[in-house]
């Protein structure tokens, strides 16, 4: 479902994959790629803005909102939002990884090539760097030196070759 906000329209790129089964809301753009699955929302509203990049992923249910002037949520490309995860105001940068039902709070940011674990909070204003793996309440770093190949940092892009599969059938019609 997508819808307005005072006036604000979501934007979707025609090769964006967005389920029928997912909420998007205001001030949202989502560009070329990018992939958002069922129960996922997306809230763009009070003057927050959401930008998915190329490719970048959403997965089932999870919430991303940016709720304020100024504040902003912005999946770099190929960046991946996990099963059940929060991100408010906050920036992941390309190839990084929130894993599923983990939070990222106002003004975190992910470098590229980063992993949030499961069931992980990241405080607000945090900055995870580039090639670590990061878990805990708070999160704190549990790995460092993750390479570029490793498969976590390719979620976002078999998300995309996924969504190619899926139909709606006639009864979702």
């Amino acid at each position: 479902m997508i819808r307005s906000f005072d006036d604000q329209e979501p934007v979707v790129a025609d090769s964006a994959y967005v389920d029928p089964q997912a909420v998007i809301i205001g001030n949202v753009i989502i560009n070329e790629d990018a992939t958002v699955l069922p129960g996922a929302v997306i809230r763009g509203d009070g003057g927050g803005e959401v930008v998915l990049d190329a490719c970048a992923n959403v997965q089932d249910n999870a919430t991303l909102h940016a709720d304020a002037p100024g504040e902003q949520v912005h999946l770099h490309e190929n960046a991946a939002v996990g099963h059940n995860a929060i991100v408010h105001n906050a920036t992941v940068r390309k190839h990084s990884l929130v894993g599923m039902n983990a939070t990222v709070l106002d003004r975190a940011v992910l470098e590229p090539y980063s992993v949030v674990g499961a069931n992980s909070l990241v405080p607000g204003g945090d900055r995870i760097e580039s090639g670590t793996l990061v878990a805990g309440t708070p999160a704190t770093v549990l790995r460092e030196g993750l390479e570029p190949e490793n498969t976590l940092f390719g979620t976002a892009e078999r998300y995309t070759d996924l969504v190619e599969g899926f139909t709606l059938t006639d009864k979702e019609t």
